[in-house]
């Protein structure tokens, strides 16, 4: 019975820890998780070339719960686009909110 009582106090720590929410650190964190992105994504009119012409969005200013959708899209392969599923998937909770806090605040 005491074997029970501990697995159900060990299962019932791990969902509070499951449920705790991931938040964004705009300037801490996301200063050194930002790189991969300016070099696309900051340069006005800028087109990129593959997998096809298209033109890559300012994402400066958007909000935070549209770029950690765009993210987790990508992540998912929902969104079709080789370099940002690469780049997305390997983003961490952790890291697509502090990304999505930074450029929230941008404009």
């Amino acid at each position: 019975m005491k074997k029970l009582f501990a697995l159900l106090a060990l299962a019932g720590l791990a969902h509070g820890a499951q449920a705790a929410e991931v938040v964004g650190k705009a300037k801490d964190a996301a200063d050194k998780k930002i790189a991969m992105c300016i070099g696309c994504h900051a340069i006005p009119g800028y087109k990129a070339s593959f997998p096809e012409v298209f033109q890559v969005p300012m994402i400066g200013g958007q909000s935070a719960k549209y770029i950690e959708a765009a993210l987790k899209a990508y992540q998912k392969g929902e969104r079709k686009n080789p370099t940002m599923r690469g780049i997305a998937g390997s983003l961490t909770e952790q890291d697509i909110a502090d990304l999505a806090a930074y450029y929230s605040q941008q404009k």
